[in-house]
């Protein structure tokens, strides 16, 4: 596997080809991503596309024809083309082939972009169209943190603090899919108690804030996640004892579990025009 550093005089971040994943961030003397342990969950930070979460029985129905796809796409398993790469700055490229049209029939290119400032790394995204074709797509961000990030603590001594005040609903998933389970939420606060993820992944469709710090129960922030613009947000961890916390920003959902498998009419479905592009950024701050 195929692997770029970038750095700077705060952090320091290892970039695989594979996936463009963001497999290591590194300052203030600690590692700031989940290292992939196949225990828990193999993986650090996934780009998900053309979708983002599960497709009603794994299929989606485009100008008449049916097509199978995983859950979240193939992005994360595909090797992007390094197409500018400095001392604290690197961008990678996926464009669509032969086997890309099979289980996605449109033509795209994905640039995942990477650059630090500071203790801040800035991730964008930019999907654009080459073709006169509707482009229709999903695309999110799948960053796992190690949680806890100091010796002597655990994900339970974490909270995740919201920028602002909500007053909301988080929606739940019933096997990868939205059958209408909910409940309230409110405040700035989101605990995270061993059995936080007993019922997989808590998804805001409507949040009020732009950012989330995630914190230590000495109330001392240890990141700060900015996802201004990401209609939607979900936050993750695999099991109990699962030592990682996602805050994954999302542009696409998962599939409604009565729809009916049209891609335009998709809740979250992004449409780009031929010729035209889209674009998006989020930012992991550390302390």
């Amino acid at each position: 596997m195929v692997k770029h550093t970038i750095q700077n005089e705060q952090l320091t971040a290892t970039i695989t080809e594979k996936g463009a994943e963001l497999t290591s961030l590194v300052g203030n003397d600690a590692e700031y991503i989940w290292q992939a342990n196949a225990t828990h969950w193999a993986r650090h930070a996934p780009i998900l596309f053309p979708f983002v979460g599960k497709l009603k029985n794994d299929q989606y129905h485009y100008q008449g024809n049916s097509y199978q796809m995983g859950q979240h796409g193939f992005a994360r398993d595909r090797v992007f083309s390094v197409i500018s790469q400095t001392a604290n700055t690197i961008s990678l490229l996926l464009k669509d082939d032969d086997a890309s049209h099979k289980i996605y029939p449109f033509d795209f290119e994905l640039i995942v972009s990477y650059a630090l400032s500071g203790n801040t790394i800035k991730v964008g995204y930019q999907v654009s169209n080459p073709s006169n074709q509707t482009l229709y797509f999903s695309i999110g961000g799948h960053p796992a943190f190690n949680c806890p990030l100091a010796p002597g603590k655990q994900r339970s001594n974490y909270s995740l603090n919201f920028n602002q005040i909500e007053n909301t609903e988080v929606h739940y998933l019933t096997d990868g899919l939205f059958a209408g389970a909910t409940e309230p939420f409110e405040g700035d606060v989101l605990t995270l108690p061993e059995n936080r993820f007993d019922r997989d992944a808590l998804v805001f469709k409507s949040l009020r804030s732009a950012s989330v710090s995630l914190m230590d129960n000495d109330q001392k922030t240890r990141l700060t996640f900015d996802y201004d613009g990401f209609p939607y947000l979900g936050i993750w961890s695999k099991n109990r004892s699962s030592n990682f916390v996602c805050i994954e920003p999302w542009f696409g959902i998962a599939d409604q579990a009565d729809h009916d498998g049209d891609i335009t009419k998709k809740e979250g479905i992004m449409v780009i025009d031929g010729k035209a592009q889209f674009d998006c950024t989020y930012l992991i701050t550390t302390f």
